[in-house]
C-alpha cells in the first residue's frame, strides 16, 4: 500500500462535508420510510441505491484519509444525480408521466413527500449536486 503525505486538515473538509450530506440524506430517507411509513416510489429506490453506498464509502475515506475515493464517489453521485434530475423533471411536470409508487404508498407528487415544504425529488437532486461539487472541490484541493 502506498503511503501518502498527510494533507492539511482544511483540504479534507470538502470530503467530510460530502460524507455528512450523504449520511444525513440516508438517515432522512430511512426516517421517512421506516418511521413515517411513507413507501418510496421506484425512482426513490434507485436514488437510495446510489446514496447509501456514498454514506459508507465517503465516511470510510474521510476517517482513513483516503484520497483514492474521488472517482468512485463522483461516479455514484453522478449516477444518483441523473436519476434525481429525471425524477425532478417528472415531479415538476416537464416530462409528462405520473410518478407512481412501487407499493401501495403515496406518490412522490403528494404533499406528504416533502421535508420543510421541499419535495423529496428536489431535495435528492440538491444533495447529489452538493456531493458532486464538494468532491470536485476536494479533488481540486488534492492537486494544489
Amino acid at each position: 500500500m502506498t503511503s501518502f503525505p498527510l494533507l492539511a486538515p482544511h483540504k479534507w473538509r470538502p470530503l467530510g462535508a460530502a460524507w455528512a450530506i450523504a449520511l444525513l440524506s440516508s438517515l432522512a430517507v430511512l426516517f421517512v420510510g421506516e418511521v413515517m411509513g411513507q413507501a418510496p416510489c421506484d425512482l426513490c429506490w434507485f436514488q437510495r441505491s446510489f446514496m447509501f453506498p456514498l454514506a459508507i464509502i465517503l465516511g470510510i475515506a474521510a476517517f482513513k484519509s483516503d484520497r483514492a475515493i474521488v472517482p468512485y464517489g463522483l461516479a455514484l453521485a453522478a449516477g444518483g444525480g441523473l436519476v434525481a434530475f429525471y425524477h425532478s423533471l417528472l415531479y415538476v411536470g416537464v416530462i409528462p408521466a405520473p410518478v407512481v409508487p412501487c407499493t401501495g404508498g403515496p406518490s412522490c407528487s403528494g404533499e406528504s413527500m416533502a421535508i420543510g415544504g421541499v419535495p423529496l425529488p428536489l431535495l435528492s437532486l440538491a444533495a447529489f449536486a452538493l456531493i458532486l461539487i464538494l468532491l470536485l472541490n476536494f479533488q481540486r484541493r488534492l492537486k494544489s
